[in-house]
């Protein structure tokens, strides 16, 4: 990117920032290192393409008073993983709600080929679920326990079992993006035709209403697989379309937000573990509002966390940002 653009790109985002600094406005905390992270990393960028330029020395200067502020009004370090669960993150994550989206589309599409591929041909399932499974199910059907292969096992050794598994899919989907996305699409593109297989399979007996109680962890699970494949593409689109930026720094940017949106999933993949280890077994004899709520507030947590409230943090602080540029 030439200087000019990239002078002009950022301008307005320093001058709010400078006027901030010289005016002493008061400015949050989190508000403040999130400005600086921002300013170091066009710092590292001006240093790397515009050495000897007016536009690093400018930089330089306004870092170093950025650094001095921040010291003098930085939080202990105890609030910093708070900080970015609830500010940071969200915040950051706004900017790839079309990445998510392109992803659930993804994901939803291959559901739908799963389901019509299964009401079309009763041998898919067994190429999509296997053979075992798919025999070990119909006996638990014909016997009247249909979830029973939620019941084996002890509830912590399921729990841990189950959290690392989903987190480990979860890398995976991240890091096949490196593929130019392509690996991410398979990942997503595989669960969703065996999700939409499943659900079929339970419509086929005609117990369709039994597949709620999977839905107890699985609507967590599933929501965020779709995110880490949003990850994924996030890396993997990096270098597809660098937009601006050399392909080199536009992929290292990538992979480190794509890696961030992963970090993100780990306590959502946890509490998934937690509710199949310890709930979804005691699913069939469960009231079905307090399994249905379950789920309601499984759904809301996650489209909050992820859209709503990342929505609203950003329109507030665009509104804090014009308030400096207008003071």
């Amino acid at each position: 990117m030439r200087e000019a653009a990239f002078v002009k790109q950022n301008k307005e985002k320093w001058i709010g920032f400078e006027k901030a600094l010289t005016n002493n406005v008061k400015i949050n905390p989190d508000d403040l290192a999130s400005y600086y992270i921002q300013l170091t990393n066009d710092l590292s960028y001006a240093q790397t393409y515009y050495p000897d330029s007016k536009t690093l020395l400018y930089l330089n200067s306004l870092a170093s008073r950025a650094h001095q502020k921040i010291y003098v009004t930085k939080r202990e370090s105890k609030n910093k993983i708070i900080s970015f669960w609830r500010d940071e993150f969200p915040l950051f994550f706004r900017q790839y709600h079309n990445t998510l989206l392109y992803a659930f589309l993804i994901f939803t599409s291959a559901v739908l080929i799963g389901v019509v591929s299964t009401l079309n041909d009763d041998s898919f399932i067994r190429l999509i679920l296997g053979d075992y499974y798919v025999n070990m199910t119909i006996e638990n059907i014909e016997n009247g326990e249909p979830m029973a292969v939620y019941k084996s096992g002890s509830e912590i050794g399921s729990f841990l079992g189950i959290t690392i598994n989903n987190i480990r899919v979860a890398i995976i989907a991240f890091a096949l993006g490196v593929i130019f996305s392509v690996g991410t699409i398979y990942v997503l593109f595989s669960n969703g035709i065996m999700l939409g297989a499943f659900i079929t399979f339970f419509y086929n007996y005609g117990i369709l209403e039994k597949t709620s109680t999977v839905w107890l962890h699985g609507t967590i699970e599933i929501s965020v697989i779709v995110i880490a494949g949003c990850a994924g593409l996030v890396m993997g689109n990096s270098f597809l379309f660098p937009k601006t930026y050399s392909r080199r720094i536009a992929f290292m940017k990538g992979a480190k937000d794509g890696l961030k949106i992963v970090v993100s999933t780990i306590p959502f993949f946890i509490i998934a573990g937690f509710i199949e280890g310890f709930i979804t077994r005691y699913g069939e004899q469960m009231p079905w509002f307090i399994a249905y709520g379950i789920i309601l507030v499984s759904l809301f947590l996650i489209v909050y966390y992820y859209i709503v409230y990342p929505i609203l943090l950003h329109k507030a602080q665009s509104i804090k940002l014009a308030n400096l540029d207008n003071s």
